[in-house]
């Protein structure tokens, strides 16, 4: 009897979820549907990107349905006049922002990442990395539209590293690791760090000296800043940068002469202090260069870092 009635309750706990999982499929649907109603989009943009992470077929939902990209399109290329001047305000940032969020979606999707780089998405979104305005509705944008490009080269593809090479992605990035936020900078240097972790891209940037000292000096540059502002999670991506970039001979012994003497002290003890795995990457580095520490320490280990939030979660692989 007991066994009996087990049954019947799995059974209608299968049915419940069934039932739950169709109905979120129906709500998704409408949603995708009212985007192309312009009266409706805005409010569907709002739903969509709250629950993007429970509707797991959304990105090709987005992608299949007649009018969607191009409506998602045409609320990024309807703030183009607001660049310049800036003139964007909070509303349509965060209107825009909820867009981006649809195609990161579209991006990170196995389904749709290579029919997205196809049709060469990626490039509407380069104006809004091309700004320089530090108010926070334009660094909203500009970190919105890198958490896309992130999305992308968080899977290892040489495909996508190749159509970011032929693009102007590596100025871009530099430009954001110079002047934006704490998180837009770590989310560039990650982009520009998996792009060196492929053998395409690291041939790329160490193909001319004008290539690999932009970089190197962007890189120098933020040493320098983080040794009066620490960041532990930036610190990492701009040490795993170079030393990857110490992997390429004529690279490796440019960077005995140009390698900031702040990674070779004890400025960044205290910052690397919980990050053992940045330590190694840091003492490989000194042994991939050939240069001592100018005052060796041993720095205990520790606890990881807080949990990351859902951003900086692309920041991790």
């Amino acid at each position: 009897m007991l066994g009996g009635n087990a049954g019947v309750g799995f059974g209608e706990m299968a049915a419940n979820a069934m039932l739950d999982r169709r109905r979120e499929m129906a709500t998704a649907e409408q949603l995708v549907l009212e985007l192309i109603v312009p009266e409706q989009r805005e409010n569907a943009l709002l739903d969509l990107s709250k629950k993007r992470e429970s509707f797991q077929e959304l990105a090709p939902m987005l992608w299949y349905s007649c009018g969607t990209i191009a409506a998602l399109l045409q609320e990024i290329v309807s703030i183009y006049p607001m660049l310049s001047p800036p003139t964007l305000t909070a509303g349509a940032s965060n209107r825009v922002c909820n867009a981006l969020a649809l195609l990161q979606c579209v991006a990170s999707h196995p389904e749709t990442r290579t029919l997205f780089l196809n049709a060469h998405i990626p490039l509407y979104l380069y104006p809004f990395l091309n700004t320089v305005s530090k108010s926070r509705p334009f660094e909203y944008l500009r970190l919105t539209s890198l958490g896309v490009i992130g999305a992308l080269v968080k899977v290892d593809d040489t495909d996508v590293i190749n159509f970011l090479l032929s693009t102007e992605i590596i100025p871009l990035c530099l430009r954001t690791m110079e002047m934006g936020s704490e998180l837009s900078k770590t989310v560039a240097t990650f982009i520009v760090q998996k792009i060196l972790l492929d053998d395409v891209g690291l041939a790329y940037i160490c193909a001319t000296a004008e290539r690999f000292f932009a970089v190197s000096a962007v890189l120098g540059n933020m040493v320098q800043a983080l040794a009066e502002t620490p960041s532990s999670r930036l610190l990492k991506h701009i040490i795993r940068c170079y030393l990857r970039l110490s992997d390429n001979p004529r690279a490796c012994e440019a960077l005995k002469t140009c390698l900031p003497e702040y990674l070779r002290d004890n400025t960044f003890s205290n910052c690397l202090r919980e990050d053992a795995g940045t330590r190694r990457w840091l003492t490989q580095l000194l042994i991939n260069v050939g240069v001592a520490p100018l005052h060796p320490q041993r720095v205990p280990g520790g606890i990881p870092g807080a949990p990351l939030s859902a951003m900086e979660q692309l920041l991790t692989g």
